[in-house]
């Protein structure tokens, strides 16, 4: 499958989800698919890409081709819906792919590794670089094939119990991190927690972890974090544009007609857009809220960045010596962070400057 279909098949999305659904798809069989999140229910922007996209192919096939979708624990626990995917226990999963680093590091590179792409540039790389045809040629390792299936933009730094006000401060420091950047922060001096989203808000009031980081202003808040730590830092240098992926079982995805995989596609597609929307459009309210209720907003110390960066680089180059999967894919990565950067600079960073320097 061409990376340029995932766009072209969005168009289609639009024709049958106005109630114009072509015979040839009303004419397929039945399918009945089971989805495992990672995510908890409360969290209708990153459960919800889910539910989006759930409903947009029952809508787009008539109710022929139905996907009920399950929380993380109804099925199986959050952080093993690959196991359950690439088993066959269920067919698909939503999920964020640096979840599973643990197997092979190559799985963060598909989400977000510290210093790396934001949003934009991912879904760029993904749809028009070589993103989505080199993630795919790793994830046929574990019988799955991905769709991008969100993305939250660049995420904060997450909330602390104590003030960060130099890299000292993260010695010792129990945190709650995702994926990769927990190697990063160890060797910071941290001790990084690998916990799924539903069961932060007890560990962090219960004092198991010193900090914790989530998403933004919104989920946070949902999820209390500013209840039991009052200091929100920023920026999230570990996730600038973290992307969530819909995992496929091959086989249940090969079974399926050549116009139920374009449904697929599109409905993938609109699910992707539709998250990073429902954060862009909810963040900034829930964070004046946050801050009016007594939060303490921080930007993380230059001490802090400069130890991350470059703790980040040098085990890019590591794993790159050692790791086959890991220098395919990153090196491709690289350089495309490295022209999207110089672009960015320019345009997009000079337009973003000036314009966050007035007042409306």
């Amino acid at each position: 499958m061409e990376r340029r279909s995932f766009v072209r098949h969005a168009g289609l999305a639009g024709v049958l989800a106005a109630g114009a659904a072509p015979a040839i798809v009303h004419a397929q069989a039945q399918v009945r698919w089971r989805l495992a999140s990672s995510f908890p229910k409360s969290l209708d922007t990153i459960f919800g890409a889910a539910d989006v996209f759930a409903k947009k192919v029952s809508e787009m096939t008539g109710g022929k081709f139905q996907i009920s979708v399950h929380a993380g624990g109804e099925i199986v626990p959050a952080l093993q819906v690959v196991d359950a995917v690439q088993g066959g226990t269920v067919e698909i999963a939503h999920t964020a792919p640096y979840y599973f680093f643990g197997k092979d590091e190559t799985f963060a590179l598909g989400c977000a590794i510290p210093f790396g792409l934001n949003s934009r540039q991912m879904t760029a790389w993904m749809v028009e670089g070589n993103g989505l045809k080199l993630m795919r040629e790793f994830y046929r390792n574990y019988n799955i094939i991905s769709f991008p299936g969100g993305n939250t933009g660049a995420q904060m730094g997450g909330w602390y119990r104590k003030e960060i006000k130099s890299i000292a401060d993260m010695k010792g420091l129990k945190i709650r991190i995702g994926g990769f950047a927990g190697r990063v922060v160890e060797r910071m001096g941290a001790v990084p927690q690998q916990i799924a989203g539903g069961e932060i808000y007890s560990a962090l009031e219960k004092g198991t972890i010193d900090a914790a980081e989530w998403v933004g202003p919104y989920d946070d808040q949902k999820l209390g974090f500013n209840k039991v730590a009052p200091n929100y830092y920023y920026p999230g240098w570990w996730e600038g544009g973290p992307q969530l992926d819909f995992f496929i079982n091959t086989k249940a995805y090969d079974a399926l007609s050549s116009e139920y995989k374009a449904v697929v596609e599109a409905a993938s597609a609109m699910a992707h857009i539709d998250m990073q929307a429902k954060y862009d459009a909810k963040n900034p309210g829930a964070l004046k809220q946050l801050v009016g209720s007594g939060t303490k907003l921080f930007r993380f110390p230059k001490d802090v960045m400069d130890a991350a960066f470059k703790e980040s680089m040098a085990i890019y180059a590591e794993l790159s010596a050692k790791n086959a999967n890991w220098k395919k894919v990153y090196e491709d990565y690289a350089n495309f962070r490295r022209d999207q950067n110089l672009w960015f600079r320019f345009a997009e960073a000079g337009f973003d400057d000036f314009m966050q320097s007035q007042k409306f």
